[in-house]
């Protein structure tokens, strides 16, 4: 039950923050929107305020906001006039409309991720040693796993993020570790100098890069940093760009084919992990829930015709050659679009159910 609430509300408030992006622009603007629905199909819930219709509807694998006239500028329902036509609306106006969907998913994630550091704290892990590589600078000095690193050339280390930078600015030159070592239930300070190699690493993606390094690995030790407010605010904006980033290289990843495609996933896989975080804590189900809304946000930014990102894509064109793109031409995109959307869906769903079978 835990796990089926978890996805409704997580998806459901996806799809909500989604909708309501583009709903605020367009009535921001004076533009009549007659219906704003959770869902598709058939409609289980409704109600009307004012010339717009509420509703939930029986299909909760998105949302859509039914602008009026934005499919045809001459489809003006009763009660409407045609000052409220998305259609006739200049095109930066409409663009902005679009684009508000995916900013509000992302907008949803720094809040989202500022109220984690705010409550929660801020993640940070630890510079302590797991692990020492054979035949490396920091074997060869003397380092040794268990070992929690103080500081580097005398800047004090608060995460391994500042011992990895200082190490990847020191281009081959002296370093000098200042380290505490347990011996029973006393800490040693001891002091190691040592140089960083050039040697290759695995990235996130399993590409192979070069950078200065001296062979040592984390031990994963992590502590929450109380944060401010205001801290939580910038360290939740920080963490919403390294999303986003990171989601970025994920796209072009995939197109380069140095991630497999067996990797997409879709509502199944969505909806597995969601289950999972929800039995494991709140903080986990925000994080996760922040994350999936900057996928969400990135994907429809991307310029296919039937998501945000084909739209944004032909109101710009527009806005360049001062004219409306043909209409035959954006059917017929729009038709490439939903094929290629479908079949996107069926390669998702396909990996998470073979996902499933191999256990």
């Amino acid at each position: 039950m835990v796990t089926v609430i978890a996805i409704i509300v997580v998806l459901g408030g996806l799809i909500f923050f989604h909708e309501l992006g583009h709903f605020s622009v367009a009535r921001m603007f004076g533009m009549g929107v007659s219906t704003f629905s959770l869902g598709f199909g058939p409609k289980l819930l409704k109600y009307k305020r004012g010339q717009t219709e509420y509703a939930l509807s029986l299909i909760p694998l998105g949302g859509y906001v039914a602008l009026v006239g934005e499919n045809d500028e001459s489809d003006i329902p009763e009660g409407f006039t045609e000052k409220d036509s998305f259609a006739l609306r200049p095109a930066w106006q409409r663009f902005l409309v679009v684009l508000a969907g995916p900013v509000a998913n992302l907008i949803m994630a720094w809040v989202l991720f500022t109220g984690l550091s705010f409550f929660w704290g801020t993640p940070v892990l630890l510079p302590d040693v797991g692990g020492v590589q054979k035949d490396s600078p920091a074997e060869r000095a003397g380092i040794m796993a268990g070992d929690h690193i103080i500081a580097i050339n005398g800047k004090q280390l608060e995460a391994w993020e500042d011992l990895s930078q200082i190490i990847s600015e020191s281009n081959g030159g002296k370093l000098e570790f200042e380290i505490a070592r347990p011996d029973g239930e006393t800490l040693n300070t001891l002091k190691f100098t040592l140089q960083a190699e050039r040697s290759t690493r695995k990235t996130i993606f399993g590409e192979e890069e070069t950078a200065w390094l001296v062979g040592i690995r984390a031990k994963g030790n992590i502590k929450k940093r109380p944060e401010s407010f205001g801290r939580a605010i910038v360290s939740g904006f920080r963490e919403t760009w390294r999303m986003i980033d990171l989601t970025c290289q994920g796209f072009v990843k995939l197109i380069e084919r140095v991630v497999p495609i067996d990797q997409v996933g879709g509502p199944i896989m969505i909806a597995q992990l969601v289950g999972e975080q929800a039995n494991q804590g709140l903080a986990g189900l925000l994080a996760l829930t922040a994350l999936i809304s900057i996928n969400l946000g990135i994907l429809n930014l991307l310029p296919i015709p039937v998501l945000d990102g084909g739209a944004i894509l032909f109101c710009c064109i527009e806005m360049v050659i001062r004219r409306p793109v043909n209409r035959k031409v954006q059917d017929y995109a729009m038709r490439v679009g939903a094929g290629l959307l479908i079949l996107l869906m069926i390669l998702a769903t396909y990996n998470d159910v073979v996902r499933i079978v191999k256990g």
